[in-house]
């Protein structure tokens, strides 16, 4: 099964547009957790377990793992999520961006070493810098169009004959590149009427949204912006707002996060088509 097959298929299993970030930080994990060998692999498989029935995606943040030296550590929580969830697919938010024999190195690191369904990429460089990624044919390749944060107007509002830069990408994408229907757009929560244009631009292709809860994106203005016309077509994420859920009495930090994604997912549904 494809990327976008699998993805249709937690939407509707599911029902549900959330995707859970995964995006750990020692600093605010559990006190009991920071200093354990496997702290970071247990902390994000127990957050899989308490939202893999709620989520249409996960997506782990590989800068997070990285800057601790934890690569390891993500190769054993994907691989725990691939076995356990297979039916769920796998995004690795990397945001690479290189050409040629270089990308198709972040390819295999993408796709082989954490076995990821979908991968997101900066089209910055041009058509030859995602062309690699195209080559897997079963795998999603996610490209940044508008993306959440306030800089991002520094360039993606640059006039490209006579439209917006991020408008430009999102019909270059919907028109050029998405040859195998593996494509997706990166497109923010805290910009909807940006958002809905891309979606009147790209129709059906999913989008991943980025900025609902930590970031304030409005769940009701995301949802009516940017859902086709039966009520799919997003993968909108939420990070920070569940992994590090305040735990409620009796709680431990899987269970709040659970209850804030559950909170999460049926806020989203009740905007839905």
């Amino acid at each position: 099964m494809n990327f976008i097959n699998k993805l249709s298929a937690a939407w509707t299993a599911n029902d549900s547009l959330l995707c859970v970030g995964l995006d750990p930080d020692l600093a605010k994990l559990p006190p009991q957790l920071r200093d354990q060998p496997d702290g970071i692999v247990t902390f994000c498989t127990r957050i899989i377990d308490a939202t893999a029935d709620l989520a249409c995606s996960f997506k782990p943040q590989i800068a997070y793992f990285a800057a601790l030296g934890a690569e390891r550590q993500l190769e054993d929580i994907c691989r725990y999520a691939r076995e356990t969830y297979p039916h769920i697919p796998l995004i690795l938010d990397a945001k690479r961006g290189d050409i040629g024999a270089t990308a198709t190195q972040y390819a295999r690191e993408a796709f082989e070493r954490y076995g990821a369904d979908a991968v997101t990429v900066n089209p910055y460089m041009g058509a030859d810098s995602v062309e690699p990624y195209m080559e897997w044919e079963d795998r999603g390749v996610i490209i940044l169009c508008r993306t959440s944060n306030p800089g991002g107007s520094d360039l993606q509002f640059l006039n490209v004959d006579g439209q917006p830069l991020y408008q430009h990408v999102a019909r270059l994408v919907a028109e050029k590149w998405n040859k195998n229907g593996q494509c997706a757009l990166v497109v923010g929560a805290t910009f909807p009427q940006e958002l809905a244009q891309v979606r009147a631009i790209v129709g059906d292709m999913p989008l991943l949204v980025p900025g609902v809860g930590a970031q304030g994106g409005d769940v009701a203005a995301t949802v009516a912006a940017g859902q086709t016309a039966n009520g799919m077509g997003m993968m909108i994420n939420s990070s920070r707002a569940i992994i590090y859920a305040k735990p409620e009495q009796g709680e431990d930090f899987a269970a709040a996060a659970r209850r804030v994604a559950l909170e999460t997912r049926d806020a989203i549904n009740l905007y839905r088509a």
